[in-house]
């Protein structure tokens, strides 16, 4: 079968070199009280870099003229959005954000320049004015995954392997910072104290025209490192070829050899718009229990057919012991009503979610009389709580914090509050952990647990988000 291209003909390139020029800022609002706002604005382009960028600041000024040009290099295949933010720089408290522009990058037309002025405040006339220049680029695309929502890059393997002697020699009780900034592992340290000569680190990373290898050096061969007056040997990666070894050496002491291979595996993370194989399954063998229900309370003749059980769920809302009483008895309601096996979802939040906690440790839950349970929970909520805080009791909360402190995770009086209700509802450590809930599952003799829970940014408050 002939083709229609000539030979001389290369298929077109998805990548475009994308230049944004912050120009100007026109009567912007006063943030500070004794003077004029001292403006910068920052870019982020999450599909083209991991870092956020941002112009200078000009200080006291209500127009402040930037002329600041950053390039990007685009791919068509995803939505590119890019984030332009409006600050006010202060010395002592943190800094104020003036406004927040998304801006679709699809709305720009290749080879040509477009400027736009960004309206914060029309009464006051305030703008903000960027120019926008899109240029194709023949570069190679790299590969991509995606359901055209969510996105996942190839990711790299970079190996460096580190052959610390002759550094030994120059530096002692020093160490070697190694930094590829996007990558999963981000910085990474080779004490050189250790007695092994050759070291090996691996960082996982998209490697674009963004990404490089920062080495931080000791102090004492910084020093003498003519070359480097800062004392940091940066590496672009995006020229490194894959699975070629490159050797690096650095003023006869350094010596380091780089190699970038792509990962193999699987994603870990399910591209797609549909269930997962998994909650199909389990919908097939729930209908079974929601026909022969409908069936007996209906009084039907015949067996509903499998696209004629409907898909019903319980949804709950929090409120402390409250709502951990209410949804017992919420649940024996409906099992008196014989309704309960009608149910194929429930989703509990807060105090709801306790009670799906202590329910779902018993793997045929839905099948027996819920009177037993809730006399349990009746019995430890009515309970004196003030064992809860003995010495001993406080002694477990604060190692457990201490322990997960240890293994990197971010404590905060949330995770308090879960072992003081651990305790309130169990008297002792609860050993029992979400995954084995599936046990309740694997036939579809109860409705699928779909537990709530909200995930607020760090710098950013609840009552915010509230």
């Amino acid at each position: 079968m002939g083709s229609n291209l000539s030979s001389n003909e290369r298929p077109v390139s998805p990548f475009n070199l994308l230049t944004v020029k912050i120009l100007r800022l026109r009567n912007v609002r006063k943030a500070d009280l004794l003077s004029l706002s001292d403006c910068y604005v920052t870019l982020w382009l999450p599909t083209a870099s991991s870092e956020r960028v941002r112009t200078r600041t000009i200080r006291n000024n209500k127009n402040p003229v930037w002329n600041e040009a950053f390039c990007y290099k685009i791919d068509r295949r995803v939505k590119n959005m890019l984030e332009l933010k409006v600050c006010d720089e202060d010395s002592v408290t943190r800094d104020d954000e003036l406004c927040t522009i998304i801006f679709d990058i699809d709305k720009l037309t290749v080879g040509r320049t477009a400027r736009v002025k960004f309206q914060l405040n029309p009464q006051a006339r305030e703008e903000l004015e960027v120019e926008f220049t899109l240029q194709n680029t023949l570069d190679y695309p790299d590969g991509i995954i995606t359901n055209g929502v969510l996105v996942a890059r190839e990711v790299s393997c970079l190996e460096v392997r580190v052959d610390t002697g002759k550094l030994k020699q120059q530096s002692t009780n020093q160490e070697l910072t190694f930094t590829v900034k996007g990558s999963h592992e981000g910085r990474q340290k080779i004490s050189l104290d250790s007695d092994t000569r050759l070291r090996i680190i691996v960082f996982h990373c998209v490697i674009n025209d963004h990404a490089r290898l920062d080495i931080v050096l000791p102090e004492e061969l910084a020093a003498k490192n003519e070359t480097e007056k800062s004392g940091v040997l940066s590496f672009p990666l995006n020229s490194l070829p894959l699975q070629k070894e490159i050797i690096v050496e650095e003023d006869n002491s350094f010596h380091l050899c780089l190699t970038a291979k792509k990962c193999s595996g699987d994603l870990d993370v399910r591209l797609g718009f549909g269930l997962c194989m998994e909650e199909q399954n389990f919908l097939r063998k729930r209908k079974k229990y929601v026909a022969a229900a409908l069936k007996k309370i209906l009084h039907l003749e015949e067996d509903l057919k499998e696209h004629e059980v409907p898909v019903v769920a319980i949804t709950t809302t929090g409120g402390g012991t409250r709502s951990l009483t209410a949804m017992y008895g919420s649940l024996l309601g409906l099992q008196k009503l014989n309704l309960l096996d009608c149910i194929s979802y429930i989703g509990g939040l807060s105090g709801t979610t306790w009670t799906m906690a202590n329910l779902y440790e018993d793997a045929n839950w839905s099948q027996k009389y819920l009177e037993d349970a809730i006399k349990e929970a009746r019995k430890q909520v009515t309970k004196s709580k003030i064992c809860c805080f003995s010495l001993d009791c406080l002694k477990y909360y604060y190692n457990d914090l201490m322990e997960r402190t240890k293994e990197g995770h971010n404590t905060s009086f949330i995770d308090l509050w879960g072992l003081v209700i651990e305790s309130m509802l169990h008297d002792k450590k609860d050993e029992h952990r979400l995954s084995d809930q599936r046990r309740a599952v694997d036939n579809g003799q109860n409705p699928l647990p779909i537990y709530v829970a909200i995930n607020l940014k760090s710098s950013y408050s609840a009552q915010a988000f509230r």
